[in-house]
């Protein structure tokens, strides 16, 4: 009898895996001017939502190890703000760079659709203002937080931009969704940025068009980064990028116009804009982005 249980014993260890993934518990909660989203009770992000600011954005954007993968702002670059969507010369506007009075993206409510289960789903409604000028565009942003794996950490953006207007932007390399690294993960300290195609680093990526790029490093003996994903049904897909070796990433379309200089929207007209975040361990191989874009392009 003892020979036929250590059997099955051995027989239910090789069919039950050693160890199992519980799905993570994600909660927003409203602090302030801010909303906090943690994952089974550790930090993940800060939804900056202060009147004071530029625009809303997400800061840290804490990875798989607990630090940041993300900075805030540096003398050189104080318009920098994490993660963050944005955009230069509207309408004679700027919604990106430093000074509220020369533009401001503001929050005008920010609700949270769901929170305590496998998600947190947030609606966030925005004006572009300025002094003596008549707003230009509103944006609705639906934003999901998943966990899909332990080393996986994904932010979804569905950003809807409606003109208020007739909307003129002007060739411009600060546009849309971005984000600036911990200078530890950036390429001139170590660090990597690849694209789709696999070129790397700021002379094999700039101005390229890719559906996806990938900006990982290791600190600490470990290596994680954060991947931007551009979705298929995007307007102007795939954009072309703006990448920097100091660590600066942005699928930018507004650098390169299609049109000559300037990029015009009617008013009424609505510009849907989709993107995954995935902060991970690894490198963008270790942690497949490549089959995670795939099966992004199917939802």
């Amino acid at each position: 009898m003892r020979t036929k249980y250590s059997i099955l014993a051995i027989l239910m260890l090789l069919v039950i895996p050693a160890t199992s993934w519980t799905q993570a518990k994600i909660t927003a909660e409203k602090l302030g001017d801010r909303i906090e989203i943690r994952i089974n009770g550790d930090l993940l992000t800060n939804y900056v939502l202060s009147g004071q600011e530029k625009y809303p954005f997400f800061f840290p954007v804490n990875g798989p190890s607990g630090a940041s993968v993300t900075s805030m702002r540096n003398a050189n670059y104080p318009h920098h703000s994490s993660l963050f969507f944005g955009c230069d010369r509207v309408n004679g506007g700027n919604y990106w760079q430093e000074g509220l009075d020369r533009g401001q993206i503001v929050p005008l409510r920010a609700d949270i659709i769901e929170t305590g289960g496998e998600r947190v789903v947030i609606e966030n409604e925005n004006i572009w203002k300025r002094p003596a000028a008549m707003a230009p565009i509103k944006d609705l942003r639906s934003i999901s937080i998943t966990v899909p794996s332990p080393d996986i950490y994904q932010i979804d953006f569905h950003i809807v931009m409606e003109m208020l207007l007739d909307v003129t932007i002007e060739k411009t390399n600060h546009s849309l969704l971005s984000v600036r690294m911990d200078p530890d993960l950036a390429v001139i300290n170590g660090g990597a940025m690849v694209n789709a195609e696999g070129e790397s680093g700021e002379a094999e990526t700039f101005g390229k068009r890719s559906p996806w790029m990938d900006y990982h490093g290791e600190r600490g003996g470990k290596a994680e980064g954060i991947a931007i994903l551009q979705h298929p049904s995007n307007e102007w897909f795939p954009a072309p990028w703006f990448t920097r070796d100091y660590g600066f990433f942005s699928p930018t379309p507004m650098y390169w116009p299609e049109n000559g200089e300037k990029i015009e929207l009617r008013k009424g007209e609505t510009v849907h804009l989709r993107y995954r975040i995935l902060v991970h361990s690894g490198d963008h191989k270790q942690a497949g982005i490549a089959a995670h874009y795939q099966k992004y392009t199917e939802e």
